[in-house]
């Protein structure tokens, strides 16, 4: 099923807890960032960067004034969907809105740059039509997150800041297992940009 997964790029948070700490005009996407390859990018490109190739279908879900976003996301063949809301579940419905008629989706947030490619490409190879893949690192649930056709709807009727997690009641949830810190890291505070 793994051909039919767009991968869905959550980008339309207003990131307040970094500006608070970094200066009201600092956004974090646009940060620079030490990927673990070593190559320095801002947060955003590392992100689009640890995409596998073969998820050619890319939807970046982000606010609209956030133009150096969207022109870096298309640099990288990501369609964008302009957001006027910061919530979670919003940026998700949007997103599979996007692109309803896909096998799955694999929601990556935009703020979590240390993410292994092969991460990326296990929790896409285990996304089951009426399944939820997930990753799992030292017992704990990281991102991104793949869920099958079967969740279309209800991904689409998503709104506000709540994401997806209470979809994950009584769903059938794949755990993969992976050994990468990445899976659980993310950019709330500047500190977070270097990678330990």
């Amino acid at each position: 099923m793994q051909d039919s997964i767009g991968v869905i790029i959550l980008a339309a948070g207003a990131g307040s807890r970094f500006r608070q700490a970094a200066g009201p005009d600092k956004d974090k996407l646009l940060a620079d960032c030490t990927g673990r390859d070593g190559g320095v990018r801002s947060v955003i490109e590392q992100v689009l960067v640890n995409l596998p190739a073969h998820l050619d279908k890319r939807v970046l879900v982000t606010r609209e004034d956030r133009h150096q976003t969207v022109r870096m996301a298309q640099a990288y063949g990501c369609d964008c969907v302009e957001l006027d809301s910061p919530g979670l579940g919003d940026s998700i419905a949007a997103g599979v809105q996007a692109c309803p008629d896909l096998g799955g989706w694999l929601m990556v947030l935009g703020d979590m740059p240390f993410i292994l490619p092969a991460s990326v490409e296990q929790v896409a190879a285990g996304i089951r039509e009426d399944g939820i893949s997930v990753p799992v690192f030292a017992g704990e649930y990281g991102h991104p997150v793949g869920f099958g056709r079967a969740f279309a709807s209800k991904l689409m009727a998503l709104t506000g800041d709540r994401g997806a997690k209470a979809l994950f009641a009584g769903a059938r949830v794949v755990e993969v297992p992976v050994d990468d810190p990445g899976v659980t890291w993310d950019i709330d505070v500047p500190e977070a940009l270097v990678f330990k």
